[in-house]
């Protein structure tokens, strides 16, 4: 911390202002980046924004690795929803590739991708809690985090970075432990959701906290770029799942939560009304995966031998399969020529990957499309003004994830 002495006319007060360095290694932050505040008292004078302290060099990696080495690097992007980035990557992979996956595949990557935007949101709003001082909601619904996770774990053995799913589908059927355990989910967590809302929502402090803090207007959001539901508070109902559908979104109903005012207190309701609907997306889901009969309730990949790893027990017993299972391993597959562009609507808005192949055997470019990269660049205009309190909780709505921003 350093004060600058602000020179004035003769005869004029002098006015000292203050330097802050909010982070890198602050609790506060949220993530390994720093703000340089100058504050006027506790107002906030300007801002400057550095990240790259944990720059990993990810888009330059992939272009010596073969597909499914990269989706582990997929994982460390957005760490609080993974499984979207996994499956936005394999669905950029299978673009390229021209692969078509089954509706069942379809449906259980929406129930997945649904679970991640709820663990997400979920994680955000919790914070967003915290910031304002208010501890018990955060522990209160971590406790069904805990569950999506335990759903993950059995169905592909991880739990935060996660690389589940393969391309074409899934390396494995879910068990009907998954499915007692999404149904679970979806049996308590509504109520569960209800109480956090009673918490917050009417909440005086909470309130005082949020509202006004940190707001943007459409049109300001739209120059920025913003997307997800930071761009839905200002009042823009984009979603990729409507304007883009992917993964068969086309086949289920549901709304598109927006606000009015941009600020922290809007996209803490967008995400809690978010939560609602992945709700009903991941219930009808489960209906329509009722309707497979026979052979078809046991897809759970698509047909492409030269990009899906064979099974284990084929691998030690079939020439063919072993073959296969080197080839893919190793990266001795040439992949057609072209480029591509595919985007998700990820937990934070809409994650694109920019996919440039030259026929080899890894990417020649790819670029990720990273949601909180952009957010980060309004935090001047959205805190300028505000008080030093106002920037952490605008920080945590926003739900910039460090990860993603240093991609």
């Amino acid at each position: 911390m350093s004060e600058q002495h602000i020179k004035l006319p003769e005869g004029s007060i002098e006015k000292t202002t203050t330097t802050l360095n909010l982070g890198p290694t602050h609790p506060a932050t949220h993530g390994v980046m720093q703000n340089i505040l100058e504050l006027d008292g506790e107002r906030i004078v300007s801002t400057e924004q550095t990240i790259g302290y944990i720059h990993r060099a990810f888009e330059k990696i992939a272009e010596r690795r073969n597909l499914y080495q990269i989706t582990p690097l997929t994982d460390r992007l957005n760490y609080c929803s993974s499984p979207i980035n996994n499956m936005g990557w394999h669905l950029t992979c299978e673009k390229l590739l021209g692969v078509k996956t089954p509706k069942r595949v379809d449906y259980l990557r929406v129930i997945i991708m649904e679970l991640a935007r709820i663990s997400d949101h979920l994680i955000c709003n919790s914070i967003v809690g915290v910031d304002s001082g208010a501890f018990t909601g955060f522990l209160y619904v971590m406790q069904y985090r805990e569950l999506i996770y335990e759903i993950y774990e059995e169905i592909c053995g991880s739990r935060l970075t996660t690389n589940i799913g393969r391309i074409g589908g899934f390396e494995r059927n879910f068990n009907d432990i998954a499915f007692t355990k999404i149904q679970k989910f979806l049996d308590e967590y509504p109520r569960v959701l209800t109480e956090f809302e009673n918490l917050f929502n009417r909440n005086r402090i909470f309130m005082e906290r949020t509202i006004g803090a940190g707001a943007i207007s459409a049109e300001r959001a739209l120059n920025y770029g913003f997307t997800g539901p930071n761009l839905r508070a200002a009042g823009v109902d984009y979603d990729v799942r409507i304007h883009s559908p992917y993964s068969s979104y086309e086949d289920f109903q549901f709304d598109i939560p927006v606000g009015t005012t941009g600020d922290c207190y809007d996209r803490f309701l967008v995400r809690n009304q978010e939560m609602w609907q992945s709700m009903s997306i991941i219930k009808q889901a489960m209906q329509k995966l009722q309707d497979f009969k026979g052979a078809e309730a046991d897809v759970y990949h698509a047909d492409v031998p030269e990009y899906y790893l064979p099974e284990k027990k084929d691998v030690y017993t079939k020439m063919e399969a072993l073959i296969w299972h080197f080839k893919i391993i190793m990266g001795e597959i040439n992949m057609p020529a072209g480029e591509v562009y595919n985007a998700v609507e990820g937990g934070n808005g809409e994650l694109g990957f920019y996919f440039v192949s030259d026929g080899g055997r890894t990417p020649y470019r790819l670029h990720f499309r990273r949601p909180c990269f952009i957010y980060y660049q309004a935090f001047e205009e959205l805190t300028k003004g505000a008080m030093l309190s106002d920037a952490i909780i605008v920080m945590s709505s926003l739900n910039l994830i460090a990860g993603e921003m240093d991609a």
